[in-house]
């Protein structure tokens, strides 16, 4: 972590930063723990899956905020893994529809509340006020930077 003091150490990016490493490592352990073996994006595109079931993968893309090629890269291993299947979409035979496999409902069904359990534990020490606080304005800046950003499917590596 960056020594106090510096100036990086009070930067909104660095902080963000910071917060995604402790969020990730969490993540990865608990899910570990939880005898999984997912990343967090590969927990939100099935997430993402179970909830839009046959969304194509541009969609998906779009909805997880990842590049074409990082997610088609993702949906490859959640295949292998035989966690979702991909078909050709009935109304454009060029696009791929994705569906969760019952294996795929099971696991995303194990894990939501390990993934929901540890949101509070990656911003221990703040109160309830101010937990609701930083999300409340995480989600503002969020949205409100997703305008100056390459949108998600356009080939741009956002993470």
């Amino acid at each position: 972590m960056t020594a106090p003091g510096t100036v990086s150490h009070a930067l909104p990016g660095h902080l963000i930063r910071r917060l995604h490493q402790i969020s990730t490592q969490l993540f990865l352990q608990r899910v570990a723990d939880a005898g999984h073996d997912l990343t967090p994006v590969q927990f939100a595109a099935l997430d993402a899956i179970g909830h839009y079931p046959g969304i194509d993968q541009a969609g998906l893309a779009d909805h997880i905020a990842k590049d074409r090629a990082t997610t088609g890269s993702v949906i490859e291993r959640l295949e292998r893994k035989r966690l979702l299947v991909r078909t050709v979409s009935a109304r454009d035979k060029r696009a791929r529809v994705l569906t969760l496999t019952e294996e795929g409902c099971k696991t995303v069904a194990a894990l939501l509340p390990v993934v929901t359990g540890l949101q509070r534990d990656i911003l221990q020490g703040l109160d309830e006020a101010e937990y609701a606080t930083f999300v409340k304005l995480a989600a503002k800046a969020a949205k409100q930077a997703d305008a100056l950003v390459s949108t998600p499917g356009d080939g741009t590596n956002r993470g």
